[in-house]
């Protein structure tokens, strides 16, 4: 029974430009903590992602929120967890403020994440074994589909997961393999021309098939000149994506997509402001065949749902810690599985979370073990960091969600 909760605050700073995007130039890498305390003494621990000020303010809804959950027992909220997802963000206090974004959503994401955290501690299995463990029906029954029956019922879900555990045990192989990485550090806003070549060579040397690089600088040619420094180095086999993180306006975007096509970029990333479904499915028609990838600033299924039907996006980038944590994040992907669109977390977690979550996409639901995104800038802050290696991050064995961090041990 979970007998006490305790928020934290967590703030950590990035050393030589590290982090930095066309839009935010300074981070300050930030978690919004929540440990939610059994009676066993077992701690579970999730948390929402931000980049510094304004993370007291994710603190302070989620202290509301988990004060709800004290006297709950982990498995008996777990088994229809769906449900409880339902109330706490429909909370009549705090839906205004939403619904279902910002501060509150982030919230909700810190305090569910502890919640599968916690589950899983508790039966002493990492959690994408806990999840793959699950009947179709029991991890349906973690899910909240309220807004998405028009596209996906939760019989239609159910059917999905049915269908999909007949290759669940070849897809297993994923499990002694790992799962593909890609670097996402090359290129930071702020190196330098010779930083990204050098980072680079550095990402080919460590086995990764492929890299991203920001871009949405005021001067397109610089975006257009780095760009193709990364596709001299990284040749033609290796994946390159460029991310714009909203930096752009749609006619900049059409101009300077148009002009970065020759590079033959994979994906472009957030290449104007994430609530604009009808600029990005106007954008996707005009820069065919590149594609457009985004979801680090969505906040909730029901805008990735109008994503999806407008065909605004080849790529689904759901994030645990911006959405309402892992409930929310399986959900879109049974979402995506539907309209056959690949999920490619962006990892405000570093990875940590999703790499249960992939394996859980891949092996219970079909989804293409494309790669995940590795950014190891907070590495030394957790009790079990995600280990890669040859560019493949290596499968998870610790109990939980692997979002311990060493400073709430003190």
């Amino acid at each position: 029974m979970i007998k006490k909760t305790v928020i934290r605050d967590m703030r950590y700073a990035l050393d030589g430009n590290a982090g930095s995007d066309a839009v935010h130039r300074k981070p300050v890498y930030s978690y919004a903590v929540t440990q939610l305390i059994d009676d066993s003494g077992i701690t579970g621990v999730g948390f929402a992602f931000t980049l510094g000020e304004g993370n007291d303010l994710v603190c302070k809804a989620a202290q509301y929120y988990a004060r709800q959950l004290v006297g709950k027992d982990i498995e008996e909220t777990m088994a229809d967890f769906g449900q409880l997802f339902r109330q706490l963000s429909d909370d009549p206090q705090f839906r205004w403020l939403g619904p279902h974004k910002g501060v509150v959503q982030l919230a909700l994401a810190s305090v569910t994440n502890a919640c599968y955290d916690l589950w899983a501690k508790k039966r002493g299995l990492p959690l994408w074994k806990l999840l793959n463990d699950l009947a179709p029906e029991e991890l349906i029954a973690t899910l909240d589909f309220s807004y998405l029956e028009d596209e996906l019922t939760r019989e239609q879900a159910l059917a999905i997961l049915v269908a999909e555990q007949q290759g669940k045990t070849a897809r297993e192989q994923i499990l002694t393999s790992g799962y593909p990485g890609y670097d996402t550090s090359i290129g930071w806003f702020n190196y330098s021309d010779e930083k990204v070549r050098e980072n680079c060579h550095k990402a080919i040397a460590e086995g990764f098939k492929a890299m991203k690089l920001k871009v949405g600088s005021e001067d397109f040619n610089r975006d257009i000149r780095r760009a193709f420094i990364v596709r001299e180095v990284a040749g033609e086999d290796v994946k390159v994506m460029l991310d714009a993180n909203q930096q752009w306006n749609l006619p900049q975007a059409i101009e300077i997509c148009g002009q970065l096509k020759s590079m033959n970029p994979y994906w472009i990333e957030e290449p104007t402001h994430p609530d604009d479904i009808l600029a990005h499915q106007q954008l996707a028609q005009i820069i065919a065949p590149v594609k457009i990838a985004l979801g680090e600033h969505v906040p909730n299924k029901v805008l990735f749902k109008n994503y999806l039907q407008a065909g605004a996006a080849a790529f689904i980038q759901v994030d645990a810690v911006r959405v309402g944590g892992v409930s929310e994040f399986l959900t879109v992907s049974l979402l995506c599985k539907k309209f056959g669109i690949p999920v490619v977390p962006h990892v405000g977690d570093m990875g940590q979370l999703h790499q249960h979550l992939v394996l859980f996409n891949h092996i219970s639901m079909g989804h293409e073990a494309l790669f995940l995104e590795h950014i190891p800038h907070l590495k030394q802050h957790f009790a079990h960091p995600a280990q890669i290696t040859g560019g493949f991050y290596q499968t998870p064995m610790e109990p939980g969600s692997s979002c311990d961090l060493l400073a709430l041990k003190d």
